[in-house]
């Protein structure tokens, strides 16, 4: 990987920028194509085919990465088997199945609430303790996401008419956290061998519910529309995000790099209401502004938290 600047010396980079947002677009753009296509590629089916294909993409270049960490990687199974099982296979197929019945503006809104769930993980794992502006962040992020998924209607909860759709991603947000928060224990490896070897892991642990999804659902056919779905999955979320995530932090800081997330939601509310003609409601408006006051409450202190240890990719 490209060396990282000096600890301390972060100066602004428009081209830092740049990389930074350009990661949430293509992240922005996989919750997007998921929602477009999700008539013509099952959830498993498309997880699978996106991290077999990154896998099959990543090896030739990585290879040797893996090859000269692979006894730390080998001892640390006991991490990474559960980081593949969250981060890769599951939090990405709940977020495919999630698309099949609640809109791509749903999706993203429900993953702003990702900062306090990681929070809630670390303190529920390790005993970190938060403060209590923290902790009224917290509650406030997942009244927002709850709002979100209630459609505004209380009346709702009452009734349990909840979409699948949203319970799910809210399920898909928390399998995130927790791989995020298991990130501090990760072997001391080069980034490019984590990825590639939790990436591989991950299809493995998909191949059987791919199995049994074909063996309900037709394949998907073979069409541009679907390969060219695939394509993109695979390479920039799956890979270029990746890239110019880490190489954002790298030149920016973490402190600031971390803010450029918020604008998923922001790009995938855009290309939703161009691409699928889904429409921006006042619950989603009301959702996301509670969870941004409690973003701004629990990162009132975020500068008192270490930062994360570990990369990941979505």
């Amino acid at each position: 990987m490209i060396s990282s600047p000096p600890r301390g010396s972060h100066p602004f980079s428009l081209t830092a920028c740049l990389l930074l947002v350009l990661a949430p677009l293509f992240w922005a753009g996989n919750v997007v194509l998921a929602r477009g296509v999700a008539d013509q590629i099952p959830p498993v089916t498309m997880a699978f085919l996106r991290w077999s294909g990154a896998f099959l993409f990543l090896i030739p270049f990585t290879w040797k990465h893996v090859r000269r960490d692979w006894l730390p990687l080998r001892a640390g199974w006991r991490h990474l088997l559960p980081a593949s099982l969250f981060g890769i296979a599951s939090f990405n197929t709940l977020l495919y199945t999630a698309t099949q019945t609640t809109t791509a503006i749903n999706c993203a809104l429900m993953q702003t609430v990702m900062p306090a769930a990681i929070i809630l993980c670390c303190f529920l794992l390790y005993g970190e303790r938060i403060s209590l502006l923290q902790g009224c962040g917290v509650l406030l992020c997942s009244a927002g996401a709850g709002w979100i998924v209630l459609h505004g209607e209380l009346a709702r909860l009452a009734g349990l008419q909840l979409l699948r759709g949203d319970l799910l991603m809210l399920i898909a947000v928390f399998c995130y956290a927790l791989y995020s928060a298991l990130l501090r224990r990760r072997p001391e490896v080069h980034p490019l061998s984590y990825l590639t070897v939790t990436i591989g892991l991950g299809t493995l642990l998909l191949v059987p519910l791919f199995c049994w999804e074909i063996g309900r659902v037709a394949a998907p056919a073979v069409s541009p529309t679907v390969v060219g779905s695939i394509l993109y999955i695979a390479l920039f979320p799956s890979i270029a995000a990746y890239l110019c995530w880490n190489r954002g932090i790298d030149l920016l800081g973490p402190n600031r790099a971390g803010l450029f997330i918020n604008l998923i939601p922001v790009f995938a509310a855009g290309m939703a209401m161009l691409f699928l003609g889904e429409r921006l409601h006042s619950y989603h408006l009301v959702g996301l502004l509670l969870v941004a006051v409690g973003m701004v409450l629990f990162q009132v202190q975020a500068h008192r938290q270490p930062p994360s240890a570990g990369r990941s990719s979505r």
